[in-house]
């Protein structure tokens, strides 16, 4: 893959993992549409790698806190973590969802639900889900006040990920609203149920790279701007759309997503083989 290549795509992955509008939907259709190659594995790990270092680089005063908190110390200046003290057993509640459903759907996942139409159907589905919630929730709650049913349904909501075209984030977010969390709770619980799930994808694939190819030729200047070029561009998103959420709502994203399957339908069999 060209350098070029990765550059674009790293952003894209960058813009679209932490925004409630699919990463896998917009990566997999931008190298669709443009007849590029993206599912090579190294390249999936940078991204993967990426996107991990996005979330533990801005978010690692919290994770330094929810941990010692976890284990009885007393650290950290957050008061809504404060009063959470089983914030840290609550996400690894949270995330055995996620693994459940990747350990039984990972080959589904990977290979007969990435078309278009999957990809399309899940992108409308989730928005007018999430345009749902929006209206529904009452958005009372911070996430001082996250508890164990919160994590179960969140981290349910999550396990609905490895769909293309689901958005981790929306389905995460969305299912926060529902339980009533104001929308930048959600989505600091989403982003935080997260980092296990990327960092386990991250790890897997690094496993399968080294039992089939080994890992000596991974460090090139591909796979490290990959990385670089996806977690800066994934920084400055979370950044802008914490800051988005405590103004404005969910619904030009649903709008968004909407509009976008239509399109993704319609090119689909615009583009469909006589």
């Amino acid at each position: 893959m060209p350098l070029y290549q990765v550059i674009v795509l790293g952003i894209v992955q960058g813009l679209t993992e932490f925004l409630p509008i699919s990463s896998t939907a917009h990566l997999h259709l931008t190298s669709w549409l443009l007849g590029w190659q993206s599912d090579t594995l190294d390249f999936d790990i940078s991204l993967h790698i990426g996107t991990l270092l996005a979330i533990l680089l801005y978010f690692y005063k919290d994770w330094v806190q929810i941990i010692a908190q976890g284990f009885g110390m007393r650290s950290g200046t957050d008061e809504e973590l404060k009063h959470n003290r089983t914030m840290l057993w609550l996400l690894a509640m949270g995330s055995i969802p996620v693994g459940a459903a990747g350990l039984a759907f990972n080959k589904e996942a990977e290979g007969p639900w990435r078309t278009p139409y999957v990809i399309a159907g899940m992108l409308i589905a989730v928005g007018v889900v999430m345009w749902v919630g929006e209206n529904a929730g009452r958005k009372l709650r911070d996430l001082g006040s996250v508890n164990a049913a919160d994590a179960v349904t969140i981290g349910v909501a999550q396990a609905f990920a490895i769909i293309p075209g689901t958005s981790r984030s929306g389905a995460t977010i969305t299912a926060g609203l529902f339980r009533n969390l104001n929308r930048e709770a959600a989505a600091r619980f989403s982003f935080l149920l997260s980092t296990p799930a990327i960092a386990a994808a991250a790890a897997l694939a690094l496993d399968h790279m080294h039992k089939t190819s080994g890992l000596h030729g991974i460090l090139n200047a591909r796979f490290l701007t990959g990385i670089g070029v996806s977690a800066v561009t994934g920084c400055a998103v979370i950044a802008w759309f914490l800051r988005y959420l405590r103004r404005s709502t969910l619904r030009p994203f649903a709008y968004y997503r909407i509009i976008f399957g239509i399109i993704v339908l319609a090119l689909a069999f615009i583009r469909r083989p006589a």
